[in-house]
């Protein structure tokens, strides 16, 4: 027998885009390109000092980043880190989709305090007309 209705289309990897991940990633990327002209409010932390990113790696960290700069890109790993995490969590299962849960639970709260610092340390805006 011929079947009247086809099978539906597998879904394209990437294609289970979340809009809040999409916002929150928009909203990091517009503060790393503002150039604000007063000065961070993060003064009170030094600068980085070279670090390597892994042990016997070839990549460190880049000395001299600003707090507020370097709390940015901490900011964009997070959510790059929850973003891949979502797309292999949908392909697991039992523990292993349980485990990564966990860990996307994990970043998630690492994410908010690194937001909550940046956001805290911003200048507040003047409303309109005053």
């Amino acid at each position: 027998m011929k079947k009247l209705v086809p099978d539906p289309l597998m879904p394209l990897p990437g294609q289970f885009r979340n809009p809040e991940h999409d916002l929150a990633t928009q909203r990091i990327r517009l503060a790393l390109a503002a150039n604000n002209p007063e000065p961070p409010t993060l003064n009170g932390l030094k600068d980085t000092t070279p670090t390597a990113v892994g042990r016997d790696s070839l990549f460190n960290v880049r000395p001299g980043v600003g707090a507020e700069e370097a709390l940015v890109h901490v900011s964009l790993l997070l959510d790059c880190a929850v973003q891949v995490s979502d797309e292999i969590s949908e392909r697991a299962s039992g523990v292993e989709r349980g485990l990564i849960w966990s860990m996307i639970h994990s970043v998630e709260m690492a994410r908010a305090v690194v937001d909550s610092l940046l956001d805290a340390n911003r200048p507040v805006a003047a409303p309109p007309g005053r």
